[in-house]
């Protein structure tokens, strides 16, 4: 429901904290992971060169989020940049409106993930990144204190607990099964310098920051599964 526009039903009174669904993130990364794969092989199909086929994958998957992960992007890219002081940059990051930065952010990491796909693209590559990329939004989670006191950033705060582990669990099982594993590992060292970066500028995580660790992470996978190709 939270990180995708898939139908999963309704909840009837409150919902749960989302430090209890933390498990499933990896889940519905396959499940968007499968719908790039499905537009990746129409393109395929169609005939179409690997970059247009990339692109389209890409903009399946954005279709399926409805652009949850790239507003972050872009809005971490404007608070970061263009704030001054920490309140600033907060404030610049609740803008609905996108700024230079968050333009530069959002061409450059879908230009270079991208053409990353169109060098290495496999179904197996576009499940395992799709899915470690989102449990890689798990880390500023534990780690880093929310930075308001409202917001889904707020909400997100979760501990390094069992449900956590899980998540954990079920993706480095992935990584093995799909040969993906050093992209992991240097997804991995993206997530945790980007989580040390957001604590030095606005001193916690928020939604925005969620979601810009997700669109990083994707992108450094795929740069390093285009390397090793």
């Amino acid at each position: 429901m939270m990180l995708t526009r898939l139908p999963a039903g309704r909840i009837d009174g409150d919902a749960p904290p989302l430090a209890r669904t933390v498990w499933a993130f990896p889940v519905v990364g396959l499940l968007v992971g499968a719908s790039m794969a499905i537009g990746f092989g129409i393109a395929q199909a169609l005939g179409l060169p690997p970059l247009a086929a990339a692109l389209l994958a890409l903009a399946t998957a954005s279709l399926v989020t409805g652009g949850l992960h790239e507003d972050g992007l872009a809005d971490t890219a404007d608070g970061f940049g263009g704030g001054a002081t920490r309140d600033r940059k907060l404030e610049i990051m609740r803008d609905s409106r996108i700024g230079s930065y968050g333009v530069l952010a959002l061409i450059f990491t879908l230009g270079l993930t991208a053409s990353a796909i169109a060098a290495s693209g496999t179904v197996l590559g576009l499940l395992a990144i799709a899915a470690a990329s989102r449990t890689a939004m798990l880390l500023p989670m534990t780690l880093l204190q929310p930075a308001r006191t409202s917001g889904l950033g707020h909400g997100a705060e979760t501990a390094l607990d069992g449900v956590t582990l899980i998540a954990f669990a079920l993706t480095l099982l992935l990584l093995i099964f799909t040969g993906t594993l050093i992209a992991g590992a240097i997804m991995l060292i993206a997530a945790l310098a980007l989580t040390a970066f957001a604590k030095r500028q606005i001193g916690g995580q928020t939604g925005d920051v969620l979601g810009a660790t997700q669109k990083l992470t994707e992108c450094t996978g795929w740069l390093t599964l285009a390397a090793l190709a």
